[in-house]
């Protein structure tokens, strides 16, 4: 490898393929943020943040993702319309033609690792295009020191190349011009022709979530994280709007991370990652205060519509519903460093139901646990035309199918072996409607489902009463401090009961109809955690 004594600027990238290039190597993040926008890549806001417009991808392409099949990924991975195949030949055309487009330009080169438990930590050295790119990561992946920068040796290579779109798709087993692939026997994660960020980090996370089971029998989780002053840890799962990152931000708590964190056979939850990436449309300081602070120097805002005086308008969709910011962990003010910590011990579902069906909260066994894993379950609220009220329910798998490799039952697996393991307790978690569907019925308030999980956290409803519910099996507990209890039983919120009984058994025939494509892999424990209404002998022969 190259000589890198200390931290060397300049490095020679001729060990790539990469040739005659200019490579800045760690270039501090003023630096970057002055070349960024010398280069009319990006301006700076009022308070003096960089944002920047990533073009016309403004969010991942997961049509253009692809795995190297080949003998490492072969047996492993769970081939079907989201982990997608592309042979070593494809990749290794694609790679060239990439460090050729490359070679010749002024590079930015960012060393750092991921995975802050030392143990599983691995290095990532990101060679790109932009000098954007690196802030990205320099926010997200975890910093080195100047001694750690001095020894580094990558375990995985980014090559980030956005003005590169390959002029022969078909002919490389592709879609289209843009790409992102994984190659885990050259352990390279190659992007082309999107120039948005996310595909960097969702890129590592993927990877992480095939290695660390396969290798380690570290469970990898889509998930955020905090720990209490007692040093027990909880974990939440949820899909894009259900409050991960709002719930998991708790003043009495320490935040270990909002997305993505492994845990391990020694019972340690660690973050993958040194920062965070929230989404920030319709972003106020009252809603949601910890991001909103977190945007100042050091942070990086993506697709946001700035005034001419330099201030955002956080409701202005124009570019995109999807606008972002990265920031360092250090950003936020109550965070667990280095982010791990032990002990985990409550584990919350989050899910916002539109159809206003699911208690708002609810001890699952550990079938059901497994299954509600396996389903990954929200409800998106349909388009804003004129009368369209109709939910639609989603299903993503272990809560974040689109990063997942492997078969679905191989994560829940390992998730009901950790919570027997540990005695962990698993709920789930209503934050969407009661009292009836989107249009009739309202939204739980967010001070009750604080009140929810603070009772929780504080062990209050290890000793109330629970009752079943009749349709999905969920045991809802009959008090919760701070909450309504007449709210507690979905079915006492709903003027009309017979309504609410036919919403429900509507709603658990989708989770049947979900579930199909993953019993054949299930254990008769896991299938028994499904809704205890058989939709045979209730919707018709729906055979």
């Amino acid at each position: 490898m190259e000589d890198m004594t200390m931290t060397a600027k300049k490095l020679n990238l001729d060990g790539y393929g990469i040739k005659n290039a200019t490579a800045h190597r760690n270039l501090p993040a003023e630096e970057l943020q002055r070349i960024t926008v010398e280069k009319g890549m990006g301006v700076e806001i009022a308070n003096g943040t960089l944002a920047i417009n990533t073009g016309k991808f403004t969010g991942r392409s997961p049509q253009d993702r692809f795995l190297v099949k080949d003998e490492y990924t072969d047996g492993k991975v769970f081939w079907n319309k989201i982990n997608k195949p592309i042979s070593t030949e494809n990749f290794d055309k694609l790679q060239n033609e990439v460090v050729k487009y490359l070679s010749g330009k002024e590079l930015y080169v960012w060393d750092a690792a991921v995975c802050a438990d030392p143990k599983y930590r691995l290095n990532v050295r990101t060679v790109a295009e932009y000098p954007w790119s690196n802030y990205f990561v320099k926010n997200m992946f975890l910093r080195l020191n100047e001694e750690e920068l001095a020894n580094f040796d990558e375990d995985w290579l980014i090559l980030c190349a956005p003005g590169y779109e390959t002029p022969s798709p078909k002919e490389h087993g592709i879609r289209q011009g843009n790409f992102s692939i994984l190659n885990f026997t050259k352990k390279i994660a190659l992007v082309g022709g999107s120039a948005y960020a996310g595909e960097m980090k969702k890129g590592i996370f993927s990877a992480l979530n095939l290695i660390l089971p396969t290798e380690h029998n570290v469970l990898p989780m889509h998930c955020s994280a905090n720990v209490g002053d007692d040093g027990e840890t909880a974990i939440f799962f949820g899909l894009s709007g259900t409050g991960k990152t709002t719930l998991s931000a708790d003043p009495n708590r320490k935040l270990i991370g909002d997305d993505e964190h492994g845990w391990t056979p020694e019972n340690t939850i660690f973050n993958f990652e040194g920062g965070c990436y929230a989404k920030v449309i319709d972003l106020t300081e009252e809603k949601e205060p910890d991001i909103y602070r977190a945007i100042r120097p050091g942070a990086m805002l993506e697709n946001v519509i700035i005034d001419e005086k330099g201030e955002v308008d956080y409701f202005d969709s124009s570019i995109t519903q999807n606008t972002r910011v990265s920031y360092p962990l250090d950003h936020i003010d109550n965070i667990q460093l280095p982010s791990y910590a032990e002990n985990p011990k409550n584990i919350f579902f989050l899910t916002c139901d539109a159809f206003g069906v699911l208690p708002p909260v609810s001890k699952l066994t550990p079938g059901q646990a497994a299954y509600h894993f396996i389903s990954g379950y929200t409800a998106k609220v349909a388009g804003t035309e004129a009368g369209i009220t109709e939910p639609v329910p989603s299903f993503s798998a272990c809560f974040g199918e689109p990063f997942m490799p492997l078969h679905p039952t191989k994560y829940a697996e390992m998730l009901s072996e950790k919570m027997e393991e540990n005695g962990v307790n698993v709920w789930l978690i209503n934050t969407g409607w009661s009292g009836g569907p989107y249009g009739v019925g309202s939204r739980i308030k967010l001070k009750y489902t604080r009140a929810m999980i603070t009772a929780i956290l504080n062990g209050e409803l290890q000793d109330v009463d629970y009752e079943q519910h009749p349709i999905f099996g969920l045991f809802m507990p009959k008090y919760c401090p701070g909450v309504p209890s007449e709210m507690l039983d979905p079915m006492n919120t709903w003027l009309q009961k017979g309504a609410y009984v036919s919403k429900s058994i509507q709603l658990a025939h989708s989770f049947h109809l979900n579930f199909e494509k993953f019993a054949s892999e299930a254990s008769e424990q896991i299938i028994e955690g499904g809704p205890l209404i058989d939709e045979h002998h209730h919707l018709g022969d729906h055979v």
